[in-house]
């Protein structure tokens, strides 16, 4: 069985099975771009408030009173270069879905992706994310709010959703919370299979990736702990999944996709010098900075600039400097420091 291979989730066709997830604080429009160019097939927004954007869709660059923000407009639309993308929403009533979902026509989404995994307690409280997930129910309502708005008004794309293993050990229902959303409409289940008390601590539990993958006719995609393209060949293999979506193991790392495949399709691959991963991690401050302006995306790359150099030897002193960094030319003089150390 080819572990490389199409994926068709509800009317969406996708050349191959390698994706990106929605990672709060990183998977903004630059980071995206570079990924799909690497290889990611799909790629999907970082978590969107529902009730904050049609409360406020001008925020969002999709009308209303208020003038567009730039920081707002990035995060949901889509890069040049991405041919295939979905936007998360999250929210914890199937209202604030309906009403958001159908403000995303003039984005010309993929797909629309529902959040039942984020475990940040400013999202939880107010029952979304993975709290969701303690309410199979309601999580079922939010799946059919969104599915009747894409219909309505985004040509019938299908509608997804991300969802934990279970709000603590004592609690792991995601094969119930799975079966309510598909019953519900969902054309795709992405399962991390972490519990929400979990966080991002221990190891994800893949069996129950599998076990998913045994009750379901949808497609199932598999995320945690995917850090190398032996990862993603092993999650495929030994899960069944359909696609694997990179998360943390992609920050810094757009080159994981081209790798990953590289391995999926010959049984090899090479990995990039440090100098092809510090030249895109410019080109993505470059491409923020297009976005958010100059000032807000220095210090957003601060992170992310932390993530592109783990591993150099001397990132220590480097990631010192770039947490100072505060104009591109500042970045560029980081870079240069780099470059010299490498080659001198």
């Amino acid at each position: 069985m080819d572990l490389y291979r199409p994926i068709t989730i509800g009317s969406l066709k996708l050349d191959g099975n390698l994706f990106l997830a929605p990672v709060a604080g990183y998977s903004d429009r630059g980071f995206r771009s570079l990924c799909v160019e690497q290889g990611a097939h799909f790629s999907f927004t970082e978590l969107v408030s529902a009730e904050a954007l049609y409360r406020n869709p001008g925020h969002y660059g999709l009308g209303g009173a208020k003038a567009p923000v730039p920081v707002a407009v990035s995060l949901v639309s889509r890069a040049p270069n991405e041919r295939h993308y979905a936007i998360q929403l999250f929210a914890g009533e199937p209202e604030a879905i309906y009403r958001a979902a159908l403000l995303l026509a003039p984005l010309r989404p993929d797909a629309v992706d529902i959040n039942a995994g984020c475990p940040v307690p400013k999202v939880i409280k107010n029952g979304a994310g993975s709290a969701l997930m303690k309410d199979p129910a309601r999580l079922g309502k939010v799946v059919e709010a969104a599915v009747r708005a894409s219909r309505q008004a985004l040509g019938d794309v299908p509608v997804t959703i991300k969802m934990r293993s279970g709000w603590d050990s004592r609690s792991i229902n995601y094969a119930e919370c799975a079966r309510v959303a598909v019953e519900s409409g969902a054309a795709m289940i992405s399962l991390h299979p972490r519990t929400r008390s979990q966080n991002y601590g221990g190891t994800s539990d893949w069996s129950h990736i599998a076990d998913l993958v045994s009750r379901l006719g949808v497609p199932v995609t598999g995320s945690g702990d995917l850090y190398t393209p032996e990862d993603a060949q092993r999650m495929l293999r030994d899960t069944g999944c359909a696609a694997v979506m990179f998360a943390r193991g992609a920050m810094g790392n757009p080159f994981i996709f081209s790798a990953a495949r590289s391995l999926l399709e010959t049984g090899a691959w090479e990995p990039v010098p440090f100098s092809q991963r510090i030249a895109a991690a410019l080109r993505h401050l470059e491409m923020l900075a297009a976005d958010i302006g100059e000032r807000t995306a220095c210090l957003e790359m601060r992170k992310q600039f932390c993530a592109y150099t783990k591993g150099l030897k001397g990132g220590a002193a480097v990631r010192e400097q770039a947490v100072h960094a505060e104009t591109i030319a500042d970045y560029r003089q980081v870079v240069d420091d780099i470059e010299h150390n490498l080659y001198c």
